[in-house]
């Protein structure tokens, strides 16, 4: 396994349209583990493969203290959406920065595991909010979409001034350190 770089906003990148996975072989076996891995180190609870730079609709999730609950969303589509969660959300691609989203509390999905085999599930709390997180990244929405341009613009400029202070730019990401979404 290896840790794969997680991009940052404003990257670019991170606005690019996941693609649907149609092969499940050993190397997107290996991408999921590599995510796994890689949401862990960070540390986080979700991770979308437009963060790494792979654009595939690949969602791992795990909101378990023990981390031994891995979930695996391929091709993830919501068919229903019920109840109001208003939680603060923070972003693996969007390091340090913590804000309030509202999302559903109950989604049912519809979805593939790693061996394309297909899924319904029905998702609460966190593990029903990471998902509708994660399942932006694919479409190339972020968290701070949600904030007012203002909000969006602090951030933005916050994350260039610790960037230019680390050394490094939106072109060149470093994977995060803090946990997140």
């Amino acid at each position: 396994m290896a840790l794969l770089t997680i991009l940052e906003y404003p990257d670019p990148r991170l606005r690019t349209r996941a693609e649907p996975v149609t092969v499940f072989d050993e190397a997107f076996g290996r991408l999921v583990d590599d995510m796994f891995e890689t949401m862990y180190a960070a540390p986080g609870i979700g991770l979308a493969a437009t963060q790494v730079d792979a654009h595939r609709q690949l969602i791992v999730i795990d909101t378990s203290e023990e981390k031994n609950e891995r979930h695996v969303f391929v091709n993830p589509v919501i068919l229903e959406k019920s109840g109001t969660a208003v939680t603060e959300e923070g972003c693996l691609s969007v390091p340090g920065i913590f804000d309030e989203v509202q999302r559903a509390s109950h989604v049912r999905v519809r979805a593939r595991d790693r061996h394309g085999i297909e899924f319904e599930q029905d998702l609460e709390g966190i593990l029903a909010v990471c998902l509708q997180h994660e399942m932006d990244h694919l479409d190339g929405k972020l968290f701070v979409d949600y904030l007012s341009d203002l909000k969006r613009e602090r951030i933005r400029k916050k994350l260039d001034k610790e960037r230019k202070a680390r050394g490094t730019s939106t072109t060149a990401p470093v994977p995060a350190r803090v946990p997140a979404l």
